[in-house]
């Protein structure tokens, strides 16, 4: 058994790795470009939506008001009619994405600790390179691509877009799984 925070150092580097890998992902090869589509008529849009006061949040629409309200003819139609709308209000902000790539890191940070967790409870030192790169790959994919397809399956994101994120979580889970291997304690 190795303690995680004896593991430190490859916790660091493999966040930094992740967070590098992650922007070279979403500011060079572009393959999330088109994630988000833009809305027909986006300043109406966004108009009407500062008009109606919605408060930041996760909304839905149509929402029922209970279970039992699921089962009405009137809801049932809105479903029938449509659209089906899943969305997040979030305050206007002059701010940039400074916040967002804090938390990222964090977040990388702390699944990078848990990859050490788990490894180190499963290996002491000594172990190989292949043994502790599956084990922490398989950690560090799980903790970053295995809770996206929640948001398809219920909340209709589209499924090429989870699928890039599962394949960037790959990505990061090697990266993760290489960093271990190679600094983990002989």
């Amino acid at each position: 058994m190795v303690s995680a925070f004896t593991l430190w150092l490859p916790i660091l580097l493999s966040a930094v790795i992740v967070f590098v890998a992650s922007s070279i992902i979403h500011m060079v090869l572009g393959y999330h470009a088109n994630d988000m589509k833009a809305v027909p008529n986006e300043d109406q849009a966004l108009a009407a939506m500062r008009a109606l006061n919605v408060p930041p949040g996760d909304y839905g629409m149509p929402r029922p008001a209970s279970m039992k309200d699921m089962g009405t003819p009137a809801f049932k139609e809105k479903m029938a009619k449509g659209p089906l709308v899943t969305f997040t209000i979030a305050p206007g902000s002059s701010a940039g994405m400074g916040s967002s790539l804090a938390q990222w890191f964090l977040y990388c940070v702390v699944v990078s600790f848990v990859t050490a967790y788990i490894t180190g409870i499963a290996y002491g030192p000594g172990a190989t390179y292949p043994q502790i790169f599956r084990m922490a790959g398989t950690a560090g994919f799980a903790a970053f691509a295995m809770a996206l397809p929640q948001s398809s399956i219920w909340y209709r994101r589209n499924w090429i877009t989870t699928l890039k994120g599962m394949f960037d979580g790959f990505i990061f889970g090697c990266l993760i799984g290489g960093t271990f291997g190679w600094l983990w304690p002989r």
